[in-house]
């Protein structure tokens, strides 16, 4: 009889269990993947404490020489046929580390710009820096002439590393850098020109030896320890100032993703953006484990390089996932070990079409800025959203935003007004000490125009995203669009101040308005530009083209422009863009005269129905 009762009871309860799981995963049902995330984050805080209290300082680069001491065998970088070790790599950034000091003289604290390409030397000469103490400025490899003295400037580097293949672009600023007494190293063995020094033969004759850690023992937590460049809202690129601390956040992004040291990265995204040097070389280094490294995204070759390499993570961005969808359909397009990918910037219905043609990965969307003090993770795989709302987040908030105006709407207090819970609003971060806001190196203007003060109470201050979001009533969080004048395209931040300044460098143009329009089936904006002529003068097709192609990067170049009697301005006297937005650019709809930048040609073309036509379609490419 007390083995019945006891028998009873336990179905009993066990009834009760499965009816609680069944209601739990009714009522909540990511509750599995919100404690599985929620776990790892108290993890990863409790590590960030730990780093910022421990003496001496324990820093990334300290991570990697430990796993250089643990598995020096093990290999860290795959490149284009070749492989790294930890213990190679460690004994090359100890070679380029020997070089510099003996041939640039470096001190702790000198800053030195990196202009290389996607490359193995990009990963040793920071880590050689690393090692000296001195932090890097990554330089974006696309940019040139006053683009690229001003980014080298406004971080006071003392030192320029180029890649070979940008000597070019590195002659075009030389007399500037020489007179400002800059030191320029090239890597290679040999160049002709004065004041280009090479550095690949004095790193070869270097000794690997390990560098004392007396050289970077002014390292701390709040250290300055590299500066990664972006447009934010308007103006030429700014130096985002990232800390030991946020190098350390950034990393551990992996982790909060469930990757561990047995997987193998695959970095095909630029080195110079936070994406692909933080999240993926760095979030490596912190995790140990594996790197494929590319000089650019290659769609043709993606897959074949993941079965080559064994490859189960990938990074992506919004135009990544398209190609990839975009290209030719194969019969083993499953056939790989890919399980995650990274990243941000994915329309829902690439998205869709992505896990239906390659099969169940597990897609971790992604919302961050180099600079911002908030950030979100999609970790439950809920196609569309761009992250989730759990309480283990820094203190933001969502508030009502005018467009037309382009500024928060304010109540009668003059305090801000919280958005309502699936309404579109700005996004917020509060700064506080634990989630703070460092602001742009040499560019103490842009830093308080990032800064909103009196959000939700007088005296308090939030970082300004620049973005409106949206959440939902289950806490996920949906990107809707970016505000300011900076749109994103093929990846890229860009500033459309910066592009109206080379444009009004034409003979022709007298002032020029631009702002990115929407291309049906295409990530992002595109650019385009609303201008007005000087008296007299005609648009001049080829002139322009060549005054963009010369000084903007492929994917900053307006590829429409417009021509307007006039340029309508606002009370303040702000170019008005949400009307030029909303027309678009079908010539079917306006009667002033449009232009296509016609990359065969060369040169600016007439926009015609059958151009535009073409274009919807998908013939012409952009």
């Amino acid at each position: 009889f007390a083995l019945c009762k006891m028998y009873i009871c336990f179905t009993v309860i066990a009834g009760l269990a499965i009816l609680s799981f069944f209601f739990l995963r009714t009522r909540f049902p990511y509750l599995g993947e919100d404690c599985a995330y929620i776990l790892r984050s108290i993890k990863l805080g409790f590590r960030l404490i730990k780093y910022k209290k421990v003496k001496p300082f324990y820093s990334v680069l300290d991570c990697f020489l430990d796993a250089a001491k643990r598995h020096p065998s093990k290999i860290f970088l795959h490149f284009e046929g070749r492989e790294y070790t930890y213990g190679e790599v460690d004994k090359l950034s100890n070679k380029v580390a020997r070089a510099l000091q003996a041939e640039a003289r470096l001190k702790k604290g000198d800053v030195v710009a990196l202009f290389l390409a996607n490359e193995p030397s990009f990963v040793w000469t920071w880590l050689g820096l690393a090692k000296l103490g001195c932090p890097a400025a990554l330089l974006n490899f696309n940019i040139r002439s006053k683009s690229l003295l001003h980014c080298f400037s406004c971080c006071s580097a003392k030192v320029i590393i180029a890649s070979s293949e940008l000597q070019d672009a590195v002659e075009e600023v030389l007399p500037t850098l020489r007179e400002q007494g800059i030191s320029v190293y090239l890597l290679s063995e040999a160049c002709s020109i004065q004041g280009i020094n090479t550095l690949s033969d004095k790193i070869s004759q270097a000794s690997d030896q390990p560098l004392s850690w007396d050289l970077r023992a002014n390292v701390n937590i709040r250290s300055t320890a590299l500066y990664i460049y972006t447009s934010g809202t308007t103006g030429l690129p700014k130096a985002a100032v990232v800390t030991q601390e946020r190098v350390w956040a950034a990393s551990f992004i992996q982790a909060a993703c469930g990757i561990t040291s047995e997987d193998i990265f695959y970095v095909n995204l630029p080195l110079y953006h936070s994406a692909g040097f933080l999240i993926g070389m760095v979030g490596s280094i912190e995790r140990g484990n594996t790197i494929v490294l590319k000089r650019k995204f290659s769609a043709s070759q993606f897959w074949s390089d993941c079965r080559k390499y064994n490859v189960t993570v990938m990074q992506y961005i919004g135009e990544t996932m398209r190609y990839l969808c975009n290209a030719p359909k194969k019969d083993n397009e499953k056939n790989h070990g890919v399980k995650f990918a990274i990243g941000n910037g994915v329309r829902t219905d690439i998205w869709s079409e992505f896990l239906n043609r390659f099969g169940d990965i597990k897609v971790r969307e992604l919302y961050a800025a180099t600079e911002g003090n908030i950030g979100f993770i999609n970790y439950t795989s809920k196609i569309g959203a761009v992250g989730r709302v759990n309480f283990f987040f820094f203190p933001f908030t969502l508030i009502k935003f005018d467009i037309e105006k382009e500024e928060p709407v304010r109540n009668s207090e003059g305090l801000c007004i919280e958005a309502a819970r699936g309404e579109t609003g700005l996004l917020v971060g509060k700064v506080t000490q634990r989630s703070p806001f460092v602001g742009y190196a040499g560019n103490q203007q842009q830093t308080e125009k990032k800064r909103l003060r009196d959000v939700l109470k007088k005296g308090d201050l939030y970082f300004n995203t620049g973005d409106l979001l949206r959440f939902d009533h289950m806490n996920f969080v949906y990107f809707q669009d970016r505000v300011g004048d900076t749109f994103r395209w093929k990846g890229e931040n860009v500033a459309t101040s910066e592009v109206a300044d080379i444009l009004t460098m034409a003979p022709c143009i007298l002032e020029a308005n631009v702002y990115g329009v929407k291309v049906e089936g295409h990530e992002g904006r595109i650019g385009m530009a609303a201008v007005l002529l000087k008296e007299g003068e005609d648009f001049d097709c080829l002139q322009t083209y060549k005054q963009v192609v010369n000084y903007l990067p492929a994917y900053a170049r307006p590829r429409f422009i417009r021509i307007q009697p006039c340029l309508e301005m606002t009370g303040t006297f702000k170019m008005k863009k949400v009307k030029l937005v909303e027309e678009g650019f079908n010539p079917a709809h306006m009667e002033d005269p449009l232009y296509f930048l016609d990359t065969e040609k060369k040169m600016y073309v007439p926009l015609t129905e059958d151009i535009y036509r073409a274009i919807a379609c998908r013939e012409i490419k952009l």
